[in-house]
């Protein structure tokens, strides 16, 4: 069975730091590109980042370049999200996602992707 589980949202101050897990079971991350994307109330579902082993490569959205890492421990085929200077703008529902042998990444594009995790809150307050 495939299987997404995102893990390590929260409450944070505007500045502060969190870390997201996406643990995949059910299928490796050699064939699938695992995104982020997130959903604040009101707004269209957004691509945050993505990464690929098969391109070996990764991606992020202008809006949280410099401040967002994305990495992948295969071994443990889990995908993370490291979180610095977090902003308001920043809370919303964090999704990962998996893509066969693909990280889309275009707007409105999220529908390429095959699997989907139950997501997680991140909340940023000043």
């Amino acid at each position: 069975e495939v299987q997404l589980v995102e893990s390590g949202g929260g409450l944070v101050q505007v500045g502060g730091s969190l870390r997201l897990s996406c643990a995949a079971s059910g299928f490796t991350l050699d064939d699938y590109g695992i995104g982020w994307w997130r959903q604040a109330p009101g707004k269209e579902r957004e691509a945050v980042s993505c990464i690929s082993s098969s391109f070996g490569s990764s991606f992020y959205a202008d809006s949280v370049k410099g401040r967002f890492t994305i990495s992948a421990d295969n071994a443990k085929n889990t995908v993370y999200l490291q979180m610095d200077s977090l902003k308001p703008e920043d809370t919303a529902v964090y999704y990962c996602a998996a893509e066969y042998r693909g990280c889309t990444f275009y707007p409105g594009t999220y529908y390429q992707y095959d699997y989907w995790g139950q997501g997680t809150q991140v909340t940023v307050f000043s």
